[in-house]
Formats: C-alpha cells, structure tokens, sequence
C-alpha cells in the first residue's frame, strides 16, 4: 500500500486546479496511489494525511457515486482508503477517520483539546440527590456499576474501583478523536468530542457531544434521526433513535433506546429496551424494558423489569430535599397506571398492581403479587408460582440477547430457581408461619410491614412456597447424581458431599450476577488488600465467581436439605434420596398444572368478546382461532405438557438408578 510522503509541487497545482487551497502544503501527506483526481473543493489545514481513493458506492434508491473527497475543510486529520467525505458545512477538525468511510451532509465533526469520550463522566443514579455517582467508562459492566451505586460504605474498595476508572480514562484521553473503518455519518449536524467504533451507521442525528460509540464490525452500533446526547457512552450491538435524548449516561450492549425516550443521569445495561417515557436517575439492570410514553422510571434499581403504562415512581413529602430511592428485585413487574411511594423494596419476579402510597418492603416475599385496594398494600406471597407468564419470561430473556457471543460485558444467570430467588422463598415461609403462631388462625387479614396478607392467600402463599423449595432441591439434588456412575451408597454420599463452604448463607443478585455473598465479600477483600489492579482483573474475578455458580448453588442446597428434610447428607439413606425425589415430581407437576390451568385462562370464552367484530359466536370463535391458534397447539402449552412427562420419566429414572445401588 505504500507510506505517506509529502505532496510534490506538481501535485499541489492539480489540487488547486480543482479548488482545494492549504494554509501550508508542506503540512499535507499522500501516498503515490492516492487518486487525486478524486479530491476537490477541499481545505485542508494543520497535518493531513491521505491514503488510497478508490471505487465507489451505492447510496439509498440504487444511486452509485465515486469515492471521493470533496467540499469539505479538514483540519489534522488522517483518513484512511476508500473514503467518501462530501458536503461538511463547518470542518472535520483533528480526527483519524478509518477506511471506507462515509461522511456526507454533515455540520461539524471535531475535538476540541483534550477530551476522555464520555469517560469518566459522573452519572447521579438510584438517589437522583447524589451519593450514588458511577463514572461511566467503555468497559463499565452491570456487575462493576453495582458495586459502585451500593457499596458505599465500602470506603476502600470504592477508592480502588474509582482509581482503576480514571486510570482507563487517562489511558484514552487524548487530543485527537477516532471514527474507525466502515463507518456511515449522514446528515447529522454536530459531532464534538466523540470516538466512533468500526461500522457504525450515525444517520440524520442531531447532535452528539462528548461520547463513545463502542461499534464494532460485528457488532453495530446506529444512531439515527433527531437523536441528541451530550455525556454518554453506547456499547456494541445497541441502537438509538426517533429523536431520543441522552444526557449524562451510559447504554449498555443489546440496547434499543427509540421513540423520543428521554434518558437523564442513567445507566443502562445489557438488552434494555426504552420507548417513548422517560428515565431519571434509574440503574436499569439487564433486560429493563419500558414501552410507554406516559411510564417514568426515576431514582430506582430494576432489572429484567417490565413496566406497564403509567408507572410511576416518587416521594414529595420530603423536607430536606429529595429522597428518592427504590429497589424492584429482578423480574419485577408494573400494571398500568401503577404507583410505589419511594423508598420501597419490591421483591424479585412481583407484580405491582394499582398505587402503594406506603414504604413497602417486599423483598422476602418472591413471586408475590403487591395489590392495591382501597389505598391499602395487599401481598398475595407466591401467587406469580403459576402465572405463565412468569415461566414463558424466564424462557424468552436467553432467547432474546442481543449480545454478539464473543465479547459480554454483562455477567447474566438466567435461572428462574436459584438460591436467591429460594432463600428468599424460604424466608417469606418463616414470616407467614411466625404470623400465624402469633395472630392465630382466626383473623381474615394480617397485617405486616405496611402490607396487608388476606388470610387465604397466607396458606395459598404456604403452599407454593414449600412446593417451589420442594421443586428447587429435587433439581439440585438429581442434577448431582443424573449423569455419575453409583454402585454403592457410599458412592451417593460421596458424590453428594459438597467440596467447600463458599456457598452457604445469603445469596444476592449482583444485578445479573447470582452469588453468594460470602463469594462476594472475598473478592471485596482482594480489592481492599490491593491485590486486584485493574478493571480487566475486576471483571475476571467476577467472572470466576460466575464460573463456580452450580458448585456454590450446591453448597448452599446441601443446608437447605439437611434442614427443610431433617437429614444428614453424609448419612443419607436410599429411602431419604427417594423420598426427596418423589417430592420434586409431585411438585413440579403440581406447579405446572397450575401453569397449563393459567394458561387455559387466555382460551376462554369471555376473551373472545372482541373478535369476530360483525359475526355470531361460532364466528367469533373461528376469528378467535384464526388469530390466536388452537390452545391445545399453543407452543407455551405443548412445552408445559412435554416438561411434565419428561420430569416424570427423569424422575422414574433417577429412583430407580438409585433403588439399584448396595
């Protein structure tokens, strides 16, 4: 391909010839296969270096065009093969521009001294009040943001994450932004200060100032009309549209952000989707999804959290300034027109429903229902156990990544049962018994923590929760022994016992991270001894943490089994196996013919009232069936049937095998 070298005298008369002028031509490079022909009406100041111009390119409605440079000022730039740059109005002023690139009808691309791209910036989330500042920087993961909103008191790991943060930021400080090969730039008015990954589309955008755009050749990065963001950072594989607005905020990976949502003071991560509302000071953990103009997310911690129209959340009885602040656990649901009163604690897989103008806390009760009557707060424990909604959730989030494989930021278990989710579980069970032993059998409604318990749905709360720990501790337990050769029951305690500690005690959800808190607090430690230098080592300890998931879930299990059945696994009997066994295969069909029950809901008659708009009822029912299927052939429904009959075979198997053993 050839070096750059100074333009000849000669060449400088074909550029003038063509209408290009320089403050000095001695600051202009080329290389001997730079087509010259193919550049005019260009001014060029400071240092410019030109490679080789070839070939052309197809434009929208089949319109072929040379590549070429032309009508444009460039000021300290290096641009790279094949460019087409045409019609900037102001300048494109101290950048490299990469390969095959497109910049055309444009205002302004510059950088204006030194400047970090979105690094560093301070973003305001879960207290829009302060006290929880993120700087955002490219490799900023949910699990890293998490530690930095919420472990505050942790005065020296904060220190050292910080530290590690701004010595990225100086690392990619520079005087001289980058827009990198195959990028498209179209009819956008201002870009200033910000770095543009390989093979992003920027087309019809406002303005973007002060930001990275983290695009890659396989992974894409678009940015299109009316979008306007000032202090952000979008990672790969996202897109933002539809005259949204950014300030102060960072995009994770997977991300659509479209149809004038407004983000201020925010972060966001893997697979969010944001539409038309609006999000104020809001940590939107991996797949937080709000559709709705009239829905505002403010000073608030979800993650795979759907909110219906009108969510809102607040607190305007404050004194001494704002106190906004709430917490929706992981797969968190919103009614339309629902409302929390900050600060709140909404537990994990809850749906929401009407307007809670008390400090609730949830956050023991999981896969509850949180109602509304009559300004009352009523929980229903255990109720979303047989929503199908719920399950169909869990199934479609993996399904639905948006994440190019080979390069996730985002630590993400997907598992619907896990020792968070159980242990809370279990906790819910011990406050329903307490309340019971305390208040008695009599009563028709508890109260508890500003929520109000119906007496039915205390024992209905007990009996799901004793059937999911049922159904959680039959899957571990045959997911230890399914696939090893047992001949002896020594062979069972052995391949039972678990192999260490790191395990037992409270699970947390590192916003997509499952880990036992005692995992946690050792790399915490690590952090705190210095022994962890920088971002690269935080994101692989974590990810050590992640990799060590089932053998930790099993440690914990181990407890859990040994207290909720009264045994020994280093004592276990073949009778005890089995009978844990038979548990978990009369939990898990109770659990989903409660499901199939749920789903049958959506197939009955009153839901057909809509359809067949000018027929009988037998053609509102051929309408029904044309739309939405045949129950009996819905996929959600078939996959519950097939999951019955294959845990009862897997169950069958599993007491046989063990039956067999000495």
């Amino acid at each position: 391909m050839g070096k750059h070298r100074l333009i000849s005298s000669e060449e400088i008369k074909l550029l003038q010839s063509q209408g290009c002028n320089s403050e000095n031509w001695n600051q202009l490079y080329i290389k001997d296969t730079t087509d010259l022909s193919r550049i005019s009406n260009v001014e060029f100041s400071g240092n410019i270096y030109i490679s080789d111009i070839n070939g052309d390119r197809e434009f929208y409605g089949g319109i072929v065009k040379k590549n070429a440079i032309k009508d444009v000022h460039l000021h300290n730039c290096k641009i790279g093969d094949n460019p087409f740059i045409n019609n900037v109005k102001s300048y494109i002023a101290n950048y490299e521009i990469g390969n095959n690139v497109l910049i055309d009808n444009v205002d302004i691309i510059a950088v204006n001294g030194e400047s970090s791209f979105g690094n560093g910036v301070s973003v305001d989330v879960i207290n829009e009040g302060g006290g929880r500042d993120i700087p955002i920087f490219n490799q900023l993961s949910a699990q890293v943001a998490y530690l930095l909103a919420l472990y505050r008191h942790k005065t020296v790991l904060i220190d050292e994450l910080k530290r590690m943060i701004e010595k990225y930021t100086s690392s990619i400080t520079a005087t001289v932004g980058k827009i990198g090969d195959d990028v498209k730039i179209l009819n956008t008015n201002t870009i200033k200060d910000v770095c543009i990954g390989d093979g992003a589309s920027i087309k019809s955008v406002s303005k973007l100032i002060n930001g990275s755009i983290n695009s890659t050749n396989t992974s894409k990065v678009y940015i299109g009309t009316g979008v306007m963001a000032t202090n952000f950072i979008i990672s790969s594989d996202s897109s933002v549209d539809n005259s949204s607005i950014l300030s102060n905020c960072f995009i994770g990976q997977g991300c659509q952000i479209d149809k004038h949502y407004s983000i201020e003071h925010s972060i966001f991560f893997a697979n969010c989707q944001g539409f038309n509302g609006e999000a104020c000071s809001v940590f939107a953990g991996p797949y937080t999804v709000t559709h709705h103009k009239s829905t505002l997310l403010i000073a608030s911690l979800f993650s795979f959290m759907n909110a219906g129209s009108g969510s809102n959340q607040s607190n305007h009885m404050y004194k001494l300034g704002p106190i906004h602040q709430g917490i929706m656990e992981r797969g968190a649901k919103t009614t339309s027109d629902s409302y929390v009163l900050w600060p709140s604690k909404i537990g994990p897989f809850t749906l929401v429903m009407g307007r809670h103008y008390q400090h609730v806390d949830s956050s023991e009760f999981p896969f509850s229902y949180l109602i509304e009557d009559k300004n009352k707060s009523y929980l229903v424990p255990g109720a979303n156990l047989k929503s199908v909604g719920t399950v169909r959730d869990a199934q479609k989030w993996p399904k639905r990544d948006n994440r190019a494989t080979d390069n996730r930021m985002d630590i993400i278990n997907f598992n619907l049962l896990s020792p968070y989710t159980i242990h809370k579980a279990t906790k819910g069970l011990k406050h329903l018994y307490d309340i019971l032993e305390i208040s008695g059998d009599k009563l028709e409604e508890y109260n508890y923590r500003d929520m109000v318990i119906k007496k039915s749905s205390l024992h209905s709360g007990i009996r799901m929760y004793n059937t999911v720990i049922n159904k959680f501790l039959g899957n571990s337990i045959i997911s230890r022994v399914e696939n090893e050769k047992i001949d002896t029951i020594d062979d069972l305690r052995n391949i039972l016992k678990p192999k260490s500690t790191i395990g037992q005690g409270k699970w947390i959800d590192v916003s997509g991270l499952l880990c036992p808190i005692s995992a946690l607090n050792l790399f915490v430690d690590k952090v705190e001894r210095l022994e962890v230098n920088t971002i690269n080592d935080v994101i692989e300890e974590l990810n050590v943490i992640n990799d060590n998931y089932y053998d930790y879930e099993w440690n914990w299990a181990v407890d859990l089994l040994e207290t909720y059945y009264r045994i020994k696994i280093s004592t276990i009997t073949k009778d005890e196996f089995v009978c844990i066994v038979e548990k978990w295969k009369k939990s898990v069909v109770e659990l989903d013919k409660m499901l199939y029950k749920d789903a049958s809901k959506e197939f009955a008659l009153h839901t057909h009232v809509s359809f067949g708009a000018d027929g009988n009822e037998e053609e509102r029912l051929a309408d029904f069936k044309s739309v939405r299927g045949v129950f009996e052939n819905n996929s959600t429904v078939v996959e519950i049937l097939n999951h019955i009959e294959r845990k009862e075979k897997l169950g069958d198997k599993i007491i046989a095998q063990i039956k067999e053993i000495k």
